[in-house]
């Protein structure tokens, strides 16, 4: 028989703004020590030295973490030109410099082909498996990969500022699977300047905002107090880019049990994909079809 994990059986989900240094892994566990949680996971791994919007869910709210996950993002980071970095950010070890620095208006020009549908191949320091290996394990073995570019839809990528000749600040809104690293490096290289990232912030991620964060400090003072509950934001809220479609207290409970239940009419298209509630609350997520939300995650709470 398997154990049961330990820890209040609490959904929801809390918004952490990560500071630079910890890992995502290391804050989604102090956030589940923190209010003594059974189940905890977040939507969308920030590397150690970025900032900004970590979305941790509990619980229940873990079955929402694919729709925060495909969600746009947003991000602000700075470029150092003049230098590639093994990493492809200011952690890596130079491997070549140049002497050439952009102007403004050549930023700006060279952004607009990294905007729309984009092929972009991941940093060789990076999560994606090789063969059941994290691609940064085998580079830091000394390996050289060859990595196979991605689709990313990059929705907006501006020129925030120029602090000086070296530097840009840049802002780019895009969806799953965007290495910011990967960007700065194909920009440098497209201006003929090489590039990488010094400073990486997540602005927003889906609907959470980084101002409406805690810090790592608030968090372990607030540690297993009651006050702390009051900073969790409803399982709801990972739902907030899917129509919502009202049911009866009948459909309510054909959907706990897996089946198909019967929603209030709406604008939602046949086979769309939605969210049944019941009186505010959150039953499951699935298709519609004619009248009908067929469910393919049921909350059990």
């Amino acid at each position: 028989m398997a154990r049961r994990k330990k820890g209040r059986d609490i959904s929801g989900w809390l918004v952490i703004d990560k500071p630079a240094g910890p890992t995502s892994t290391a804050v989604v566990n102090k956030v589940r020590w923190a209010l003594d949680a059974r189940k905890a996971g977040h939507a969308g791994t920030l590397d150690p030295e970025a900032t900004g919007v970590l979305a941790v869910a509990l619980g229940e709210a873990t079955k929402t973490v694919p729709f925060i996950t495909d969600a746009l993002k947003a991000y602000e980071f700075t470029v150092r030109f003049g230098a590639a970095t093994n990493t492809d950010d200011a952690e890596g070890e130079v491997i070549a410099t140049s002497d050439a620095r952009p102007a403004d208006d050549d930023i700006r020009a060279a952004l607009k082909g990294f905007t729309g549908d984009i092929m972009q191949v991941p940093p060789q320091f990076s999560a994606v498996k090789i063969d059941g290996e994290r691609a940064y394990h085998l580079a830091r073995e000394g390996e050289e990969l060859e990595l196979a570019a991605r689709p990313l839809w990059v929705d907006e990528l501006v020129l925030v500022s120029r602090p000086d000749a070296d530097h840009a600040v840049l802002r780019m809104v895009c969806g799953k699977g965007g290495y910011v690293r990967a960007l700065a490096r194909d920009l440098g290289e497209a201006l003929g300047c090489l590039g990488h990232v010094t400073q990486l912030r997540r602005v927003w991620s889906g609907p959470f905002d980084a101002e409406d964060g805690i810090t790592m400090e608030t968090l372990e003072r607030l540690a297993r107090s009651p006050e702390l509950d009051t900073h969790l934001l409803p399982l709801e809220a990972g739902l907030a880019d899917l129509p919502e479609l009202p049911c009866t207290a009948e459909g309510a409970a054909r959907l706990r049990n897996g089946n198909p239940g019967m929603v209030l009419a709406s604008e939602v298209e046949y086979g769309e994909e939605a969210w049944a509630s019941h009186e505010g609350q959150a039953i499951a997520v699935g298709r519609y079809r004619a009248g009908e939300l067929h469910p393919s995650r049921v909350f059990n709470r």
